[in-house]
């Protein structure tokens, strides 16, 4: 009888992509990729240099690759760039309309209809820019490290992009993890604060998210403050002072 099941560990076809899709991709063709990642490896301070050129930098580097110290390498010292701006501003003149996020989510309907919601460019700009400023509010400085624990939804996008806009340290926690996994993590990067929700959505049910953190950081005197996006509904702790919903502070929050 197993002679009869395909094995899929030694796969050997090919589908290749419409030749319409390929004449628009950034690499169109296969040779093209190998002819890069030769250049890569043979020239990498030009080919990086030239990738590199297609961000927007607010001020150019001295060096793209210093490898004196080896293993240690440093890349485009001297440099000055910021990812949220090349992620967001660097797009508005000419897509500030263009869908940015196309979300889905639980719960779904009796109709297979679930939760859905589009940021445009513009609406992801103006929210990144004032959650940057609750972090900001909140005692937040580059450098500092946030630990992300939520769900999948948008805020999560629009947390990570706000802590790359003003220097501070994202450190992503998996939504499924534990209380003492989450206090390690938060330990390890002396995270200031936890940016959560009340609950999350999996499969139908309700993940106490908020719950989870507030077990978690009983252990971790470096959080000071734990934010929460109001998703689930459903009931939590609170201590006033070093709780806050999101939508308390974003409303309060300049754009």
């Amino acid at each position: 009888m197993s002679g009869n099941i395909e094995s899929v560990l030694n796969e050997t076809r090919k589908f290749p992509p419409p030749a319409a899709f390929a004449q628009k991709a950034a690499i169109s063709t296969w040779e093209q990729y190998q002819a890069m990642h030769k250049e890569s490896v043979q020239n990498p301070e030009k080919f990086w240099g030239e990738v590199a050129s297609e961000l927007h930098w607010f001020k150019k580097w001295d060096r793209v690759r210093n490898w004196d110290n080896k293993p240690f390498a440093k890349w485009f010292e001297g440099g000055k760039t910021n990812l949220a701006y090349n992620c967001l501003d660097k797009h508005l003149e000419k897509n500030r309309n263009k869908a940015a996020i196309l979300w889905e989510g639980e719960p779904v309907g009796d109709q297979g209809d679930g939760e859905k919601k589009v940021l445009t460019y513009g609406e992801l700009h103006r929210q990144v820019c004032k959650f940057a400023n609750v972090l900001k509010a909140q005692g937040i400085k580059p450098g500092d490290t946030i630990a992300l624990y939520m769900p999948m939804i948008p805020e999560l996008a629009i947390a990570m992009l706000a802590c790359a806009r003003i220097g501070a340290v994202h450190s992503i926690i998996f939504g499924g993890f534990s209380a003492p996994a989450i206090a390690d993590r938060i330990q390890d990067c002396a995270c200031k604060m936890v940016v959560t929700a009340d609950g999350g959505y999996r499969r139908g049910s309700v993940l106490k998210l908020k719950e989870t953190v507030d077990e978690a950081v009983k252990s971790c005197p470096t959080v000071k403050s734990v934010i929460s996006v109001k998703r689930a509904g459903n009931a939590v702790q609170w201590t006033e002072g070093k709780d806050f919903w999101w939508h308390d502070l974003m409303s309060k929050a300049s754009a």
